[in-house]
């Protein structure tokens, strides 16, 4: 039982770990990227819920609005943002 317990608790470490710092990127991408077209920030914001994905497109678009949209934030078109 005392193993169990043990494994159960790295695996919440773990996951906690991958999914804080897959959140950190994804926050860091949105509010401080200097490329919108950062590959990783771009696949980590299309997988985001639809709430975060739209918050995180208005902050891409606040900063880089003058240019095409990242996939995941561009509207039916692909040129305009959502």
């Amino acid at each position: 039982m005392l193993i169990l317990r043990k494994l159960i608790m790295i695996v919440m470490v773990a996951v906690i770990a991958i999914v804080g710092t897959a959140g950190y990127r994804w926050y860091d991408y949105v509010t401080a990227a200097k490329d919108p077209l950062d590959e990783v920030g771009i696949e980590l914001n299309s997988r985001m819920p639809m709430a975060l994905r739209k918050w995180g497109c208005y902050q891409l678009q606040k900063r880089f609005g003058d240019r095409l949209p990242p996939y995941g934030c561009s509207s039916g078109d692909g040129r305009s943002w959502m």
